[in-house]
């Protein structure tokens, strides 16, 4: 019998995330150690009427993909992985690693040249989510391999992880609801405001973001969910900024990742960890030196730094921004291969809105 999580977990992303409704091809993306969160996925899919089609996927295999592909392979999109990403209705990606760093040492040209093949992809991705064409959604199974990232034990991992995504009680669609009213007085406040500035440790970083739209991921795209965003205007970032925690680019690790923009564009960058692999990566193209998103992270029963993305970048009082692609249903203009989150810890910081102060310590200045 499935821990009784795992099937909440399943229903209420095919209930609520993706709304899986009768005659959707839906694919469902997970490594091999999520099979119990898998089949639970697949039984809810056909409760709903939709076509499940699974996709299983082993980190050895990135792996032994690097290791062996010549250049010729490194830069081929496979017409397979074009055809599921334009006519899937429905993606269900469950990050389940076995392993948390198998392209640890992979040269850096190797995979910027992989970043540049798939850029396409990326494209119809975000052109297909921006078009309501395709429903998706990522979320998690916590395995031993990600406790062990986040130095947690297994079981203390899973009560974190299944707490964050608030499976943890009798009804998680009921909390997500509420967590939406909560961050929809957020994107009000946000949606009306031309300039910010932000000030914290080492950070003293201006954009604008006047005419974009400000969006609540509130489980619909990303479970667990929590946080609103939205893209600067391109050409708009000046200043600096110092992440607070290590920047995790497909396993990948830089840590201290510290850039300074001018008109827009990354014109220094400096890591205290990882220097190399991160101006490779900046390299990938042109737009993977600008700002495609900026956001703030509102999910509160996220506490602390996990070395996942899904949860750190959620992390009640902390901001994110993502170098590269922007979600054109911001209004985002920049198209890059890659989109790489960078965490910055604002429980000691300060946002203006306007010259207002909006945030500070972590928490936004909403009037009851």
């Amino acid at each position: 019998m499935a821990d009784p999580r795992v099937s909440r977990l399943a229903e209420l992303l095919t209930s609520y995330s993706v709304e899986v409704k009768d005659g959707d091809e839906v694919l469902i993306r997970a490594g091999v150690e999520a099979l119990p969160l898998i089949r639970e996925l697949y039984k809810h899919v056909l409760i709903r009427g939709g076509n499940p089609f699974v996709v299983i996927v082993d980190d050895a295999l990135d792996e032994i993909f690097y290791r062996y592909a010549g250049e010729k392979q490194l830069k081929h999109l496979s017409p397979i992985e074009k055809f599921v990403q334009e006519k899937v209705d429905v993606m269900i990606s469950i990050l389940s690693r076995s392993h948390t760093k198998p392209l640890v040492n992979v040269e850096p040209e190797k995979l910027r040249l992989r970043q540049a093949s798939r850029r396409e992809l990326t494209e119809i991705f975000m052109r297909r989510h921006a078009s309501g064409e395709m429903r998706w959604v990522v979320s998690i199974y916590p395995t031993n391999a990600l406790a062990q990232e986040a130095g947690m034990g297994p079981i203390e991992y899973e009560d974190f992880a299944y707490k964050a995504c608030m499976v943890d009680v009798d009804d998680p669609v009921k909390e997500w609801r509420r967590q939406a009213e909560e961050q929809k007085k957020v994107v009000e406040i946000l949606s009306k405001i031309d300039e910010l500035k932000i000030v914290s440790n080492d950070t003293n970083l201006f954009m604008k973001v006047g005419g974009r739209k400000w969006i609540s991921d509130d489980g619909h795209n990303n479970m667990p969910a929590g946080e609103v965003f939205s893209a600067p205007i391109e050409d708009s970032v000046e200043g600096t900024v110092k992440f607070t925690y290590p920047a995790i680019w497909r396993g990948i690790e830089v840590e201290g990742v510290k850039l300074k923009f001018s008109r827009g564009e990354v014109v220094e960058s400096h890591a205290e960890k990882g220097e190399e692999k991160l101006k490779h990566i900046l390299r990938t193209d042109e737009g993977a030196r600008r700002l495609g998103e900026i956001a703030f992270g509102l999910n509160y029963r996220i506490d602390r730094h996990t070395r996942q993305i899904l949860f750190d970048e959620k992390i009640g009082g902390t901001m994110h921004m993502a170098l590269g692609a922007a979600y054109p249903d911001t209004g985002g203009l920049n198209k890059s291969a890659i989109h790489w989150d960078m965490i910055l810890d604002m429980r000691e910081g300060r946002v203006y809105g306007d010259g207002d102060l909006i945030y500070e310590n972590g928490r936004f200045k909403i009037k009851s």
